[in-house]
């Protein structure tokens, strides 16, 4: 009888010990689970707290290149702008397009080749986007119209979303553009633009104006060659000599296309950095704030691992006095 009271207290001693131990392990394994069904551990939400402030340090310098580099676009807008100034007595008026919906380019001519004026490089908010909303907008309507057009594009970002919706209509691309722009740039550009709009009764040029910091706003200007008869005769207040008058209004039509390309183009550089000066700041901003959610959500995490610990500890020591 005694031996057979000895076992069975011994077995009751294990059975409790093997309880207590499973209690033990219980708030681990659950936590363990958790992790592998996706839930993220500490190490991950760190590395992920850590990615995080790399982006934006990257973000912040970024934007303090950007802020320089807008100084010197500022400069050079500046002085294109009076250069520019003589061309608004033979050419029309710049028109801001505010509402696509609201432009209707009625008054175009009967071939238009269009010349949107990308960038090269991205992360630079919707300067890109609003670019080529326009032109998909203005061949859609002149070609309801039945009038003809094609679209000749500077830079990289440009091209590749235009190519996508209307490949048809491109005849010409000029991409990888070095910046700064200067006047032997505008003319290199200005020279694809009249190579391939020789048998074009006007050029249309879409580009990003600058504003402010802040604020750009979308133009395009209509440049037509200076050819006519009669009343249409361009210049008649005029004399030209040694050489015909057609021939001095080609090469003057040439030059006026450049200039005009030239303050375009650098309009549109301010304009692209002002954007992406905008851009990083509100990239910094939100890297804060998903850096506060994980900082937040690492310490609920660790504050959980603790918690389970410290049950783990007080279960132990509850077995120990009970055994």
């Amino acid at each position: 009888f005694n031996l057979t009271y000895r076992i069975v207290i011994i077995g009751t001693m294990a059975l409790r010990t093997s309880i207590q131990k499973v209690n033990r392990s219980l708030p681990r394994l659950m936590a363990q689970a958790g992790a592998a069904r996706g839930m993220a551990t500490e190490k991950q939400i760190w590395n992920q707290i850590q990615s995080t402030k790399n982006i934006r340090k990257i973000t912040a310098s970024m934007k303090m290149v950007s802020a320089a580099k807008l100084k010197g676009d500022e400069t050079r807008l500046g002085l294109a702008i009076p250069f520019n100034k003589w061309t608004e007595a033979l050419c029309e008026e710049t028109v801001v397009v505010e509402e696509p919906a609201d432009i209707t380019y009625e008054d175009f001519p009967q071939r238009t080749l269009i010349v949107p004026l990308s960038s090269d490089k991205g992360l630079c908010g919707g300067i890109n986007t609003y670019i080529s909303r326009n032109t998909k907008d203005a061949v859609a309507k002149l070609t309801a119209q039945g009038k003809e057009c094609d679209v000749c594009i500077v830079g990289d970002k440009g091209r590749s979303q235009l190519a996508r919706v209307i490949p048809d209509k491109i005849v010409r691309s000029a991409t990888e553009v070095i910046a700064p722009g200067n006047f032997n740039l505008a003319a290199a550009l200005s020279s694809e633009v009249a190579a391939a709009g020789k048998d074009y009764d006007a050029v249309m040029i879409l580009y990003n104006s600058y504003v402010n910091a802040a604020v750009y706003h979308q133009k395009y200007k209509l440049i037509r060659p200076l050819t006519g008869e009669g009343e249409e005769e361009p210049m008649t207040e005029y004399e030209f000599e040694p050489d015909t008058k057609s021939e001095v209004l080609v090469d003057f039509y040439e030059y006026m296309l450049t200039s005009q390309m030239f303050h375009s183009f650098m309009d549109g550089a301010c304009a692209e950095q002002s954007s992406r000066m905008t851009a990083m700041e509100n990239a910094s901003q939100n890297a804060g704030e998903l850096i506060d959610s994980l900082t937040l959500k690492y310490n609920r995490a660790r504050q959980s691992r603790i918690t389970t610990e410290l049950i783990e500890i007080i279960s132990g020591a509850a077995a120990l006095e009970d055994a």
